[in-house]
């Protein structure tokens, strides 16, 4: 039996953190933003039918990309001010994330980003299959202990619902500092369907060619551990 919450939502536990440190004044300002960028119709409450986004009336056509767990949002911005042509959504239930996106989408003037401020999972219940030409999974929570690996992004709880919002030949890119995690990655996203395209050492131990080091890019090369930069496709 499946349990469910009053809204009629399937119960599904949530690891980590919502809230933080008391957000500035600046930042509680930002969050008003959510009300013109927030993605409608994702919700249990207003959505319980999980009726499908209408994508071509919220973006008119334009391809589609996605971040999960967008963090303090600098590279969610750097890629939507360096493809305006591009509709972009982020997914991050953290609140002091998700204000800090929001001063970040202010100062750059970006106005091809929508949020969706909570689990990715839901997001992915209500994308039509085959709309997200590519995505985005940096630097996630790494749930270093073993007990702990069942809650990493890099399962098929995740994974499947992923791969069904992606398009035929849509990219799937996954940086993390935690080797760990790069072998669950190696081991279940074939499973789930995805191509890994590295062909040489270079393809995963240098980032892409638009990457903007993030704020936890930054942290892990100071403490000393090595990124990685995994590159898969779902098939065409």
């Amino acid at each position: 039996m499946i349990r469910s919450s009053p809204s009629g939502a399937p119960w599904r536990n949530f690891y980590g953190r919502i809230r933080g440190k008391t957000l500035r004044d600046s930042q509680k300002a930002y969050m008003a933003d959510l009300e013109d960028i927030g993605l409608d119709g994702v919700d249990w409450d207003v959505n319980p039918k999980r009726e499908l986004l209408d994508l071509d009336a919220l973006f008119g056509g334009k391809p589609l990309w996605l971040e999960i767990g967008f963090g303090g949002g600098e590279h969610l911005v750097h890629q939507a001010v360096q493809n305006p042509d591009v509709e972009l959504i982020g997914a991050e239930p953290y609140i002091n994330g998700i204000a800090m996106l929001l001063g970040k989408i202010r100062a750059a003037g970006a106005k091809n980003i929508r949020v969706h401020p909570g689990d990715a999972r839901d997001l992915m219940d209500v994308l039509p299959s085959g709309s997200v030409q590519k995505a985005f999974l940096l630097y996630p929570d790494p749930w270093p202990k073993k007990r702990h690996h069942r809650r990493r992004f890099v399962t098929r709880e995740h994974l499947d619902p992923l791969y069904q919002v992606l398009a035929p030949g849509a990219e799937l890119r996954i940086a993390t500092d935690i080797q760990d995690y790069v072998r669950q990655a190696m081991e279940e996203a074939p499973k789930a369907g995805f191509l890994w395209l590295a062909e040489r050492a270079t393809d995963w131990r240098g980032p892409w060619d638009d990457w903007l080091s993030t704020r936890y890019e930054q942290k892990a090369l100071r403490e000393g551990r090595v990124p990685t930069y995994l590159t898969f496709r779902k098939p065409v």
